[in-house]
């Protein structure tokens, strides 16, 4: 989404920076998306979908056990929960439903209250992992007597070239920058493990809450930065760039006024 973020920010009248801070990388996950399988043909079972790309793995790996047609079935029989709009997509173009949704922004606190009304004990829930692999909900979930499969089929890691991180972290030290956009939290969490590596993370902090504004697409992302000593100074009420760009432009030429 790189060049999509670019163009919003230079629309707004900003010149951007471009920095990539993660990228996906696919795990071995056959022994977990086999489980996840046979959980999800039980009777009665959920399938808790947290990311789209996710799903898409989870479906490619089950295809090349031969077990493709086996998944597809058993998510048309079970009770399909979906975090957000992307795994919908991918049920969608699959032919297959998304039974109940989580509500905007799309956080744990909203996954979990949807599947408030979900009856999951003493039943198998299946739950697919996004790249963070946050066990927030799997424990919820077996708090509330679920038989949990947990399938985590890609992770989230540094770029194989954490230079332009680097040269973000330098830049926002010596005042370079008047502020840094996250759409993710593992961005967030990303940098300021280069800025450590680098022994710069006190620096960095000292920055980012003081002569850099900070913004962050949604709760989750806001929540992480508050965790790394960096509360953001821009939150959009809606959990989209476009409405976080808005908002930061918003704040900068008010800053400007001032």
């Amino acid at each position: 989404m790189e060049s999509e973020l670019a163009s919003l920010v230079r629309r707004h009248g900003g010149e951007p920076v471009c920095a990539p801070a993660l990228r996906e990388v696919e795990r071995d996950c056959v022994d977990e998306a086999r489980r996840a399988i046979d959980a999800a043909d039980r009777s009665g079972a959920v399938v808790v979908l947290a990311t789209g790309v996710g799903l898409v793995r989870w479906l490619a790996v089950a295809d090349a056990l031969d077990r493709g047609r086996d998944l597809r079935a058993a998510l048309r029989r079970a009770t399909v929960v979906c975090r957000g709009p992307k795994p919908v997509a991918v049920l969608k173009r699959e032919g297959l439903t998304a039974h109940v949704r989580a509500e905007a922004p799309h956080t744990t606190k909203e996954l979990l209250a949807a599947l408030d009304d979900a009856d999951v004990r003493d039943r198998d829930v299946v739950f697919v992992h996004d790249g963070g692999a946050s066990g927030a909900v799997p424990r919820a979930l077996a708090g509330r007597g679920a038989r949990v499969a947990e399938v985590q089929p890609y992770t989230w890691e540094l770029p194989e070239d954490v230079q332009p991180l680097r040269d973000l972290v330098k830049a926002a030290i010596a005042g370079r920058l008047d502020a840094i956009a996250f759409t993710t939290q593992m961005q967030a969490r990303h940098l300021f493990d280069v800025a450590n590596e680098m022994g710069d993370r006190g620096a960095l902090t000292l920055a980012l809450r003081s002569g850099v504004v900070v913004a962050a697409v949604g709760p989750t992302c806001a929540r992480v930065l508050e965790e790394l000593g960096t509360p953001p100074h821009v939150v959009p009420e809606q959990p989209k760039m476009g409405a976080m760009v808005v908002a930061l432009a918003e704040r900068i030429a008010g800053l400007r006024r001032a």
